[in-house]
């Protein structure tokens, strides 16, 4: 029988292994995006916002997650949130146009794609897959049509969504 330190450390590495770590190129990869979309002022920009999943089934995308969602980052059309800065919100009801998920390196590329899927059935008229990795951002219009832009791009354009950013402003720094 485990002694209980025994336990206790593979308890603590199946908690490690759940748990999405972050990483520099991913946050950096996120704050360069964030500082792009800054620039758009017809947006509002929101980063770990928790999306209310709770009225969708998402064992149906291969997700085990019951109650929320929560890309790295959401775009909302300026003026659609109204914050109430003494009563926050733990979970957003509204769906963002846009959502973006930037791999890190505890993801697998498929967990990301099964998430794609969630969001475009919960109303998301856009998503993104930026890959620190290989400096890359694949824009999704729906789940199996997309784009994907790389350093030879000069700009990651979302027909949908309105958007062009300039590529190298984001990997490269």
């Amino acid at each position: 029988m485990p002694s209980e330190v025994e336990n206790q450390d593979e308890l603590t590495e199946l908690e490690y292994e759940d748990v999405d770590m972050g990483s520099l190129n991913h946050s950096l990869a996120q704050t360069q995006i964030v500082g792009q979309l800054l620039n758009d002022e017809r947006f509002t920009t929101i980063v770990e916002l928790n999306l209310d999943v709770g009225k969708t089934d998402l064992m149906q995308f291969g997700l085990d997650v019951k109650r929320e969602l929560k890309p790295d980052i959401c775009l909302y059309p300026k003026g659609k949130l109204q914050p109430d800065w003494t009563c926050d919100v733990l979970k957003m009801q509204e769906m963002p146009l846009l959502v973006i998920e930037v791999l890190s390196p505890r993801q697998g590329i498929e967990e990301i794609l099964a998430k794609i899927r969630a969001y475009f059935a919960l109303g998301i008229k856009s998503c993104w897959m930026a890959i620190p990795a290989n400096e890359s951002i694949t824009v999704y219009s729906k789940p199996r049509e997309f784009i994907s832009f790389s350093m030879k791009d000069t700009e990651v354009v979302d027909e949908v969504v309105d958007i062009r950013l300039p590529f190298k402003k984001i990997f490269n720094l």
